[in-house]
C-alpha cells in the first residue's frame, strides 16, 4: 500500500506521538494547529522521545519536520493544496464539536472526504462525527498507550502499549481498516483490529474510568485511593454500574492493546479483602506515579472537564437503558462542579469519609 497523507487536528501528546510515528514510517502528516504553535514547530519540528521502546535502538529520541511532517493554522489551505487519505482526530472530547463545525462545510462541498480515525477517549465522539459528516466517514480507535506532554509538538513516551482500530460496515473500502491496522504496527505503534467498535470503545473508558474523577476530587493518587477500604468500594460500584449499563446495550468486554480489561472487571465479583491489594497495583502501579488527567486539568484550572464524556456518558446511557448509576452521577456532578467552581477546590482534599458520606 502507497504512504497515506493524513491531517492531524492538532499535536498534542496523542497526536504528535502518534501522528509523528506515522511521518517517521514514511506518512506524509500535516499538523493543524494555532498560528503560534505553528510558527514553533515550523522552526522546531516535533520531538518524540521514545527511548522505551526497544525497536527504535539507539535513536531513541527523534527530530520530524518538514517534508514528511508540515503544519499549518488553515483547513481551508490544508484541503485547497492537499488531497488526505485520512484524518486523525486526537482532540479533548470538548474540543469536537467545534473541529467539526470547521470541517462539515468542507465536507459538504470537497470533491472527496477522507474518513476521519478518532482517538479520542470516551464514547460520544464518534456518533457526533458520524452525524455531522456521515456513518461512512468515521474509524473507531483507542490509544492505550501512556503519552506525556512536554511542550507544544514534544512528547516522550511513558508506555508501550498500543493502538486499536475497529470496523465499520459502513466503511466504502471494506479493507481499510484491516489495512490501516497493519500501518500502525508497521509505525511501531502496536496496531490491532477489532471487529466490534462498540466493545472496544466502552472496553477502553472503563479503563479510564479507575480513580480518574475520584483522584481529582479528593486530590489523591490512584494507588491511595484504591487503598482505602471505603473509595475501594464506591470504585467497585461505579464499575458494577458501568458493566450493567454495558449489558444493557449488549455491549462485551474485550482486552484492548496490551490491557487485560477482563481481568480487572473480575475485581467485581471477588471479595474486596482479596481483590483490594491486587486492583492497589494493577490501577494505581500502572500509572508509575502520574496523577490522572482530570486531576491535572483541574488543578491547573484547565476549564471543562472531559469527566461528562467518561461517567457521565455511563449516566447518560443508564438513563436510556433504565440501569440506575448514582455513583457515576456523584462522581461526575462533583467533578463538574469543582471545575466550574461552585465547589471550593478543597472542599474534599484529602477527606474521603466527608465525601462518601454523599453516598450515604
Amino acid at each position: 500500500m502507497k504512504p497515506l497523507t493524513i491531517l492531524s487536528f492538532g499535536a498534542g501528546a496523542i497526536g504528535t506521538y502518534i501522528g509523528g510515528s506515522l511521518a517517521l514510517a514514511g506518512h506524509k502528516v500535516v499538523f493543524l494547529e494555532q498560528p503560534g504553535v505553528v510558527d514553533l514547530l515550523r522552526r522546531t519540528g516535533l520531538s518524540l522521545d521514545l527511548g522505551i521502546d526497544p525497536r527504535r535502538g539507539a535513536q531513541g529520541k527523534l527530530t520530524v519536520g518538514p517534508p514528511a511532517a508540515e503544519f499549518t493554522s488553515s483547513l481551508d489551505q490544508a484541503f485547497a493544496q492537499t488531497r488526505f487519505d485520512l484524518i486523525l482526530f486526537a482532540l479533548k472530547s470538548f474540543d469536537t464539536p467545534t473541529a467539526l463545525a470547521a470541517l462539515k462545510p468542507i465536507y459538504q462541498s470537497a470533491a472527496y472526504q477522507p474518513p476521519v480515525l478518532c482517538l479520542q477517549n470516551g464514547v460520544d465522539n464518534e456518533p457526533a462525527i458520524a452525524t455531522a459528516l456521515g456513518a461512512d466517514k468515521v474509524i473507531t480507535g483507542t490509544v492505550t498507550h501512556s503519552v506525556g506532554r512536554l511542550g507544544p509538538g514534544n512528547i516522550v513516551l511513558e508506555k508501550l502499549r498500543g493502538v486499536g482500530v475497529a470496523e465499520n460496515p459502513a466503511l466504502r473500502d471494506r479493507g481499510f481498516t484491516r489495512q490501516l491496522a497493519g500501518i500502525l504496527e508497521a509505525a511501531y505503534l502496536n496496531g490491532r483490529y477489532y471487529p466490534k467498535a462498540v466493545d472496544m470503545k466502552w472496553s477502553k473508558m472503563l479503563t479510564n474510568l479507575t480513580g480518574g474523577a475520584a483522584s481529582a476530587i479528593l486530590d489523591m493518587t490512584v494507588a491511595e485511593i484504591y487503598a482505602h477500604p471505603g473509595l475501594y468500594e464506591m470504585e467497585i460500584r461505579a464499575m458494577r454500574e458501568t458493566l450493567a449499563v454495558m449489558k444493557a446495550q449488549g455491549i462485551g468486554v474485550v482486552d484492548v492493546p496490551k490491557t487485560p480489561v477482563r481481568l480487572l472487571t473480575w475485581a467485581t465479583r471477588l471479595p474486596g479483602f482479596i481483590a483490594r491489594p491486587l486492583m492497589v497495583k494493577f490501577v494505581g502501579g500502572g500509572r508509575g506515579g502520574k496523577m490522572p488527567s482530570f486531576h491535572i486539568d483541574l488543578r491547573n484550572g484547565r476549564r471543562p472537564s472531559e469527566v461528562d464524556y467518561y461517567n457521565g456518558a455511563v449516566v447518560r446511557a443508564g438513563k436510556k437503558v433504565g440501569i440506575p448509576t448514582p455513583v457515576n452521577q456523584l462522581l461526575n456532578q462533583t467533578l463538574l462542579d469543582l471545575t466550574a467552581g461552585k465547589i471550593p477546590l478543597d472542599e474534599y482534599s484529602h477527606q474521603p469519609e466527608k465525601f462518601l458520606a454523599k453516598l450515604a
